[in-house]
């Protein structure tokens, strides 16, 4: 379902529908007790798109994820490197990376979790017929690109266990975070996926190694049981998590309010302030790694002139967004690279300059008798007031721009199909903080490398990504990353608004062993 908003709305209205919208949303909700002491529960915004770690795309499936699989490599409870699966690693060259087993790994049917397990797994992520729709962690490794091509036999890739406990990563280039990427890689149970296919990720044919098996799903709802077979299960005291997926951020925080959830992110924007007057200490905001901005189809004509993409970036009033939305609680930006790092160098982001924009609409032939048409595709919900206020701005700047507002799962299929103009928006790298994540989706082969992005510029960027890839030093790594940006800025591949912080409600009864982090690993979580 999709519904189309013609009309220009003030910003005065907008602004105070908005504020209507929070006081209604969340008047008159007082908390209540009587919940389940051994009973999480939580609410995502997102149905997954699979349970599979090989076929999901969604952040919400990347959430559900860390309770249900066990990786690699963990997250240290600060947020850095920590064993998991494998005990130590070590290189000495960045190319070949030694990965030994814990001992006694099982699956949560009982099974033996071996190395060929991990190596079974990594030839399926690059299987065309089963793995991932891009290479993600795995462009590195030996004969990976040419089997995810279909040009060689996946078997053939350079992972291989000399041992049951010892997985051997061949590399085609130097990788010195290749253990950090592996706090994502997820082995899978070969005996049960070989016997079930794509139905292992039902309830009753579930097996994985985390902290939390799979016990009941329906269509919006999904309850998770603790592993006793986990490897450090003894670390894990929630015995059970009910997940709701509610996708309107008002509910979300309607639910949180009246003591029906213990844990949800991503509260309506606008209702910032709002909650933190009203729940005080249970609104927990985060640095961290996310981006809003403005998806660009470089096939469409118009969009295909670096000077239109420059005049869509003139035009934004990212301030606007930031305090008005936001209740200051974002950082307007016009990078991609996290706000932090870049305050380091003393950027920030100038105000809109609309009659530079026209100017440059002018020269790419478009003006107020011939101007360019251009659809706003968004999601329902808070994002679409958001996107009604960047409308505004563009219509100031000589632009004619309709909005599209419609369900994600739409928005998806059509910038799959190549079939809009612009959409707003949105990523959030989880857990990893450091600013070498943020141009990776936008690398070939991320999952938002969906522009149609050609040209010398693509070309060279490409390139220096490809470089920052190999670089053993961080420091390095993040120096190439900026030369990329540079180039992603100058061709206005998309248009970077605002980096946002991530915002959870975290009840009482919840207990958390680091409080600054995020609390996307539940199984640090405990129930007081």
């Amino acid at each position: 379902m999709s519904k189309r908003i013609l009309l220009p709305v003030s910003r005065r209205t907008l602004l105070g529908g908005a504020a209507s919208a929070g006081v209604l949303a969340l008047a008159a909700c007082a908390p209540r007790g009587g919940a389940d002491s051994s009973l999480l529960r939580a609410a995502i915004d997102t149905e997954p798109d699979s349970l599979d770690p090989l076929k999901g795309q969604f952040a919400a499936s990347a959430l559900l994820y860390k309770q249900l699989h066990a990786p690699l490599t963990e997250y240290s409870p600060s947020g850095g490197l920590a064993p998991g699966l494998a005990q130590s690693w070590r290189s000495e060259d960045g190319r070949r990376w030694r990965f030994r087993l814990a001992e006694g790994l099982q699956w949560s049917d009982g099974m033996p979790l071996t190395a060929d397990d991990v190596v079974w797994t990594a030839q399926r992520a690059v299987d065309p017929r089963t793995g991932f729709a891009n290479l993600g962690d795995f462009f590195a490794v030996r004969g990976a690109r040419a089997a995810l091509a279909g040009r060689a036999p996946a078997s053939e890739i350079g992972v291989t266990a000399p041992d049951a406990r010892t997985i051997i990563f061949e590399l085609d280039t130097p990788v010195g975070a290749f253990p950090v990427l592996m706090r994502e890689f997820y082995p899978l149970p070969r005996h049960v996926i070989e016997a079930r296919g794509d139905r292992w990720v039902r309830p009753e044919n579930w097996v994985s190694a985390g902290p939390y098996i799979l016990r009941q799903a329906s269509a919006l709802t999904y309850l998770l049981a603790r592993n006793p077979r986990f490897h450090a299960a003894g670390s894990v005291s929630i015995e059970t998590v009910r997940v709701d997926v509610v996708e309107d951020e008002a509910t979300r925080a309607r639910l949180f309010r009246s003591g029906d959830l213990d844990l949800a992110d991503r509260p309506p924007p606008e209702q910032i302030g709002f909650l933190r007057r009203e729940i005080g200490d249970r609104l927990h905001g985060f640095d961290a790694p996310i981006l809003t901005y403005l998806k660009l189809n470089h096939r469409r004509p118009g969009l295909n002139d670096v000077r239109v993409r420059r005049a869509i970036s003139l035009a934004v009033d990212r301030q606007f967004l930031a305090e008005n939305f936001f209740s200051g609680e974002a950082t307007p930006t016009i990078h991609v690279i996290t706000a932090q790092a870049l305050e380091e160098n003393g950027q920030t982001a100038p105000g809109p300059d609309r009659q530079a924009a026209r100017t440059l609409l002018t020269e790419a032939g478009y003006g107020p008798d011939s101007p360019l048409r251009l659809v706003l595709r968004v999601s329902s919900g808070s994002r679409e007031r958001i996107a009604i206020a960047i409308a505004d701005d563009l219509r100031s700047a000589g632009l004619d721009i309709d909005i599209l507002s419609s369900y994600p799962h739409d928005i998806n299929q059509a910038v799959a199909g190549g079939e809009f103009d612009m959409t707003l928006g949105y990523f959030n790298r989880g857990l990893k903080s450091e600013p070498d994540f943020m141009l990776e989706p936008f690398a070939p082969g991320g999952f938002a490398d969906d522009t149609g992005w050609s040209g010398p510029g693509r070309t060279r960027f490409a390139q220096l990504m490809e470089d920052a890839r190999g670089r053993v030093s961080r420091s390095e790594r993040i120096a190439v990353h900026r030369e990329a940006e540079a180039v992603f800025l100058e061709e206005q591949c998309n248009v970077p608004l605002l980096h946002e912080r991530a915002f959870w409600m975290i009840s009482d009864r919840v207990r958390r062993r680091d409080a600054n982090l995020q609390p996307q690993l539940w199984r640090d979580l405990s129930l007081g």
